[in-house]
C-alpha cells in the first residue's frame, strides 16, 4: 500500500498536504476516476473492510467499489498524508426504517480548522467535502442539504435528482464490528439492494453517469437523461467505456440487469 500509487491512480499532481485544498482535490479526483460499483457482490466475491484488499482492488487492479471500499481507501490515504479522520457509521433511509439501518454506509469526518464531512462512497452525492453545519450545499448546480435532526443525529439530504434520498449519522467514531456485520449482510440478504441490482455511478465534469441495471442515466442539474440498453453487448460496452471497467464476465449479469431494468421503468411510469 503506497500513497504514490493511489495518487497516481486518481491523477493527483504535486505534494499532498493536510490542508483543505488537498482534501478538496483528492475528493474530486477520486470521484472522477474511481467508479462506485457493486459488481463483486453480484459475482459472489466476498468483500470486507481490510484496507490491503481494498487497495489491491481499487488501485492495483483499477476497479471501483461501494461505500466501505471507496471511503475506506480515501480514509487510509488521508491518514497517510496526515489528516485527522474519523470513520463514522451512516444509516441510509434511517429516516424511514429506523436505527437498524445504521452501519449500512461508511462516512468520513475530517478535522482541519473546522470539521468537514467527506464522502466518496454515496455514488451520486457530494462532489467535494463540505463543512459540517446546517444548511444548503450547492455544488456544480446540484443542491443538497445538511440538517441536525436531534441532539445526536445529522441528516444528509441528497440533491434534487439523487438516487438514495438521505442518510443519517452521528459524530461518534463508528463501531467497526457493526460496520463489518452490515458489510457482510448487504452482500447476502435477499432484501439487500446490492444483491438485486447492477449499480454503477461515476462523477463527470458535467454531473453523474449512472447505470442502474439496463437503464443509463446522465444526471445534470437540470435533470436526468435516460436511455435503455438493448442487449448484453451494449451493456458491456457501457461498463467498459463509461465506467472504465474491463471485466470478461460482465455480460453474465445482463439477464438480471434486463429484468430489473424493466421493473425500474415500470415503477417510473406507474
Amino acid at each position: 500500500m503506497q500513497l504514490k500509487a493511489y495518487l497516481d491512480r486518481i491523477g493527483f499532481k504535486g505534494a499532498p498536504r493536510a490542508d483543505l485544498a488537498t482534501l478538496r482535490e483528492l475528493h474530486r479526483r477520486h470521484l472522477l476516476t474511481i467508479p462506485y460499483e457493486n459488481l463483486d457482490v453480484l459475482f459472489g466475491a466476498p468483500l470486507d473492510l481490510d484496507p490491503h484488499r481494498i487497495f489491491d482492488k481499487l488501485v492495483t487492479h483499477r476497479r471501483g467499489g461501494w461505500c466501505y471500499e471507496m471511503n475506506g481507501l480515501l480514509s487510509w490515504a488521508l491518514k497517510e498524508i496526515g489528516f485527522s479522520v474519523t470513520r463514522i457509521a451512516g444509516g441510509v433511509v434511517r429516516d424511514r426504517l429506523g436505527d437498524g439501518m445504521i452501519g449500512n454506509h461508511l462516512v468520513l469526518l475530517v478535522d482541519l480548522d473546522r470539521r468537514y464531512i467527506a464522502d466518496v462512497g454515496f455514488g451520486d452525492g457530494l462532489f467535494e467535502p463540505t463543512l459540517l453545519r446546517e444548511g444548503e450545499i450547492t455544488q456544480r448546480g446540484f443542491v443538497s442539504r445538511l440538517e441536525k435532526v436531534d441532539d445526536r443525529f445529522w441528516r444528509y439530504h441528497n440533491h434534487q435528482h439523487g438516487g438514495a434520498p438521505a442518510f443519517d449519522f452521528a459524530e461518534a467514531p463508528a463501531d467497526e464490528a457493526l460496520l463489518a456485520a452490515r458489510c457482510r449482510g448487504l452482500q447476502t440478504e435477499d432484501n439487500s439492494p446490492f444483491t438485486q441490482n447492477v449499480v454503477l455511478q461515476r462523477h463527470t465534469k458535467w454531473g453523474v453517469a449512472i447505470l442502474r441495471n439496463s437503464v443509463r442515466l446522465d444526471v445534470r442539474p437540470d435533470g436526468p437523461e435516460l436511455r435503455v440498453l438493448k442487449n448484453a453487448k451494449d451493456f458491456g460496452r457501457e461498463i467498459r467505456d463509461v465506467f472504465g471497467l474491463d471485466l470478461l464476465q460482465i455480460e453474465e449479469l445482463w439477464p438480471l440487469a434486463e429484468r430489473k431494468g424493466r421493473d425500474y421503468l415500470a415503477a417510473l411510469n406507474a
